[in-house]
């Protein structure tokens, strides 16, 4: 299973990649496999804020519908429209074209409260 080591990552299986002053997210590899074929995304719009631990959306599988939670506190600058019309993006590319939002300007401290990708494999071979 992928778990790219330069990004950061939440017990909630969402994934964060800081990039300058933004910080882009998305869901694991892990979480596309436990939850099946992705039919539904939904997320927030640009300028919502998000609150670290916080619903922020949700995806909808063939077995059930899970709610998205925000690794990081952020204002979101940028959603990843192309999820609506191509789900399955979440399934085929969790790490590329699945991104869900980016968010400006990311507390260092929330980055910093995640897991690396050691960390977060350990935690998911439990």
């Amino acid at each position: 299973m992928s778990t790219p080591a330069e990004l950061r990552y939440s017990k909630e299986h969402e994934w964060v990649k800081v990039e300058g002053s933004n910080a882009r997210i998305g869901i694991t590899h892990f979480a596309q496999a436990e939850l099946g074929d992705i039919v539904f995304v939904e997320l927030p719009q640009v300028g919502d804020e998000l609150k670290k631990d916080q619903p922020f959306g949700s995806v909808e599988s063939v077995k059930t519908v899970s709610e998205l939670y925000a690794p990081i506190s952020g204002k979101v600058v940028e959603v990843n429209s192309e999820l609506e019309d191509s789900p399955e993006f979440v399934n085929e590319s969790p790490y590329e074209q699945a991104w869900m939002v980016v968010i400006e300007a990311p507390s260092e401290t929330d980055i910093n409260d995640l897991m690396t990708a050691d960390q977060y494999k350990e935690m998911t071979n439990e």
